[in-house]
């Protein structure tokens, strides 16, 4: 089969470029004594989760338990579920997922700790937990120090549970300019301070669990973490060109639409809109909803549901006709992989692979 072949809209995943990406995170972990614990959240498909297990990840991280079912298939031997799991069907659920594999869950309350350690005892399983704190965005966690301590002590003391450690999550470091490094040496000595303290308290921080593609490769820089869990750095996307990790020639994964109109004059439309694309914008705050390599000065503009609006008027060639196709690099392909029902993995011209996006729309 050949990418001619493909009818459109489709993601289009490019295998050298993925398979360099997945080479250099795995060595880089390697080489900076850093667990790798991949979060599965971008590329949703068993099948790469296990090429990330074979290239020397200690397990895989998902946020939903349907994703963490999931992901059994790709015959991991450690799960993190990086998302507090709460109500009774759920965890039911959760403990078949540990009686297959090691299991661990980052949490922040003693509520959902209660009905964790509830659950395994009445499956008589142990799962791990890591307790979550709050280094900066302000999302999920507890204040580091005497609130993340008080919630350590309460797990330790859980029938059932592990404390293994603490996790946090710096997604409020978005872009690696001057203010952005800064931020990376204020997180280094906030978590350094934060395990130490944890640890004079009697608790056990065999992991501190933290990371994000955006920072990614200055993990090393941050003092006491031991585990990161990048995502979107398996294809990468226009978000994180612009925030600085990568460049446009790391990003694996494009979406390839059809010039269905140009009825209007300097504009196309492409036959993917809002259920093709992410709707998320750009951390920069520039306009767009991805960018068209083959077309510099095109702009992805708006988007309604089915009709994606490409403004033309400061393209360096608008020669287009309806039927021509071109590949957009999405701002977020990870919203954008829960879309589609599969994927294709290219290598050239030519088709490699379709992996069925297995974990698409597992949201419970």
């Amino acid at each position: 089969m050949r990418i001619s072949d493909i009818e459109t809209p489709a993601i289009l995943i490019d295998l050298d470029i993925m398979e360099r990406n997945l080479a250099r995170v795995a060595s880089y972990a390697r080489e900076n004594a850093l667990r790798l614990r991949p979060h599965t959240k971008t590329h949703k498909i068993p099948a790469l989760g296990r090429k990330q297990i074979e290239l020397g990840a200690a397990g895989l991280t998902v946020a939903k338990v349907g994703e963490a079912e999931v992901m059994l298939d790709s015959g991991t031997p450690d799960l993190l579920v990086a998302y507090p799991v709460i109500g009774r069907r759920k965890l039911e659920r959760l403990m078949e997922v540990a009686r297959r594999t090691r299991l661990t869950v980052a949490l922040d309350n003693v509520i959902c700790a209660r009905q964790l350690s509830d659950a395994a005892r009445a499956a008589q399983v142990n799962v791990g937990v890591l307790v979550e704190c709050d280094v900066g965005m302000g999302r999920v966690g507890v204040n580091p120090g005497a609130e993340l301590i008080e919630l350590g002590k309460a797990v330790a003391n859980l029938p059932r549970l592990d404390l293994l450690g603490i996790a946090f999550y710096p997604g409020h470091i978005k872009m690696l300019d001057e203010d952005g490094l800064a931020a990376i040496e204020s997180l280094s000595q906030r978590v350094d301070r934060t395990v130490r303290e944890f640890r004079a308290a009697g608790l056990n921080a065999e992991i501190v669990s933290g990371g994000s593609t955006p920072t990614l490769f200055h993990s090393h820089r941050v003092a006491g973490l031991n585990e990161i869990r990048p995502g979107t750095y398996i294809f990468n996307d226009r978000n994180t060109v612009e925030t600085g990790a990568c460049t446009l020639d790391d990003c694996a994964a494009t979406i390839l639409c059809t010039v269905v109109s140009t009825a209007r004059p300097q504009q196309m439309i492409l036959d993917g809109g809002s259920k093709t694309f992410s709707s998320d914008r750009l951390a920069t705050g520039e306009p767009g909803f991805g960018l068209i390599r083959e077309i510099p000065g095109a702009l992805f503009s708006k988007m309604n549901e089915e009709h994606g609006y490409v403004d033309l008027r400061r393209a360096e060639s608008a020669a287009v006709e309806v039927g021509d196709r071109v590949r957009v690099i999405p701002n977020h392909i990870c919203v954008a992989m829960n879309l589609h029902e599969q994927v294709y993995g290219i290598r050239g011209g030519e088709v490699e692979q379709v992996w069925r996006v297995e974990a698409r729309g597992k949201l419970q």
